[in-house]
């Protein structure tokens, strides 16, 4: 992750993010760090509140240079890029009070505590509404608010078991246990729902002046992502089955994955199903001169001049799926003569998405994922040089994004934030505490109206 980028922020002026002069205050979490980076890197001016000592994460490997410093954890600064950091200790009556002056100017609250810890502070949501009816407080728990598992413990680990996921990632051999899927997808799905539903409860808010709580269960986001699985059991009551590198499905698939000619694995993905893809794909044989070789070119030219097939067809249709098979065995077939970079380009600009199976390491040195932008570096002044980022999820010409600034130190805008004041650093008694005027949001929001 270190060293010279192969992208980099864009030289010169840089264009407003979409989400400048929202004000939003993070709670630092686990479960949430990701929805508030979304933000942050879209333009919202993110203030992230820490514990004394700072948030846990900071202390999670890997550290730059494999020195073990809260200051120079990978994790932590992937989590928290463009976000500003002050400490409060909201067991006190002076860090409550300062957490209190902070959510008075935001537009949006973002929290993962464990349910009725905030309630027990007298700093939840109904508590701090009273004279900011325009606020908007997204909740992430394991299960949401109003739910006979509220107050249960999870992990990414099991967010994504109980929630469904892990059932349809595996291998074909079901000697062999479920996959989890790696990089805290549990944590991200819950966050990328909680982004969705802060902005949509801001566009809300530009019709009624209101904002609203968005109760995000990371178990409900982690079920509506597993494709059919849930519906096949709650509708036709079917299980889906694990497949490799393949979608889960009541009745096995054939097989996805080819070695292309330079010893490359690549995933076949998605066969040609309309007429124009079997006639891309009977081009693509002309090209590499494998016509004559290829058995079934007679079920892609019945491809072409039927239209193509229907996935609903295969299953009843013995010409639908004749042909469909010949369009995934064709692409097993031109793999195996061609470099996977090679194969990968030919699917994708016919309309077919196939993709190189990487190993983690290779991603972000990917001539593609460079070219669209996706590696970004970012100088970090306390190591002396620039570390690599996964860049934009997303590319959006009007909502530009981007990496404004590195991840904070602790506590690093505390005086920017409330002024000089020393009181609300851990929390203090109170006294001398600057008054809400000195709260150093800045620009106007955006989105709906300041209350």
């Amino acid at each position: 992750m270190t060293g010279p980028g192969s992208g980099a922020v864009p030289a010169g002026p840089v264009p407003a993010g979409s989400l400048e002069g929202v004000r939003v205050v993070e709670l630092a979490s686990e479960l949430g760090a990701f929805a508030g980076k979304l933000l942050a890197d879209l333009g919202a001016d993110v203030v992230l509140v820490e514990p004394p000592g700072g948030h846990h994460t900071r202390r999670y490997a890997p550290f730059v240079d494999d020195v073990e410093d809260p200051e120079q954890s990978l994790y932590f600064w992937h989590y928290n890029t463009s976000k500003r950091s002050v400490v409060l200790d909201l067991d006190v009556p002076g860090g409550a009070s300062a957490f209190r002056r902070l959510v008075a100017g935001a537009d949006i609250v973002l929290e993962a505590e464990p349910p009725g810890r905030l309630a027990e502070l007298a700093l939840d949501e109904t508590d701090l509404r009273a004279g900011h009816p325009g606020l908007v407080w997204v909740a992430m728990s394991p299960f949401g608010r109003d739910n006979p598992r509220t107050g249960e413990p999870a992990t990414d680990l099991t967010v994504l078991a109980g929630g469904g996921p892990v059932w349809s990632c595996g291998y074909d051999d079901h000697g062999v246990p479920p996959v989890r899927g790696g990089g805290n997808q549990g944590m991200h799905t819950v966050c990328l729902w909680a982004v969705m539903g802060a902005l949509t409860a801001l566009l809300a808010r530009q019709v009624t002046g209101q904002g609203q709580l968005v109760d995000v269960s990371a178990h409900a986001a982690a079920n509506v992502t597993t494709e059919a699985a849930s519906y096949e059991w709650l509708v036709a009551g079917r299980t889906v089955q694990r497949q490799t590198a393949r979608h889960a499905a009541v009745h096995p698939t054939m097989s996805t994955d080819a070695v292309c000619a330079d010893g490359r694995q690549v995933n076949t993905g998605v066969p040609p199903r309309s007429a124009e893809e079997f006639r891309g794909v009977l081009e693509w044989l002309d090209e590499i001169g494998g016509r004559a070789e290829f058995h079934d070119i007679a079920l892609l030219e019945m491809g072409v001049e039927r239209g193509g097939v229907q996935i609903h067809e295969i299953f009843d249709d013995a010409e639908a799926m004749a042909v469909f098979g010949a369009g995934r065995e064709v692409l097993r077939f031109i793999a195996q003569r061609v470099s996977a970079y090679d194969f990968f380009i030919g699917a994708q600009s016919r309309g077919m998405p196939c993709g190189i199976i990487y190993a983690p390491e290779e991603v972000l040195s990917d001539p593609h994922f460079v070219a669209r932008g996706f590696p970004v570096s970012v100088h970090h002044d306390a190591i002396g040089r620039d570390v690599v980022y996964p860049g934009a999820p997303f590319v959006s010409p009007r909502s530009p994004w981007r990496i404004s600034r590195p991840a904070p130190l602790v506590g690093e805008h505390q005086a920017e934030i409330f002024g000089p004041s020393p009181s609300v650093v851990a929390g203090g008694t109170g006294r001398g505490a600057r008054g809400a005027d000195t709260i150093g949001w800045h620009g106007e929001t955006t989105l709906g109206t300041r209350d």
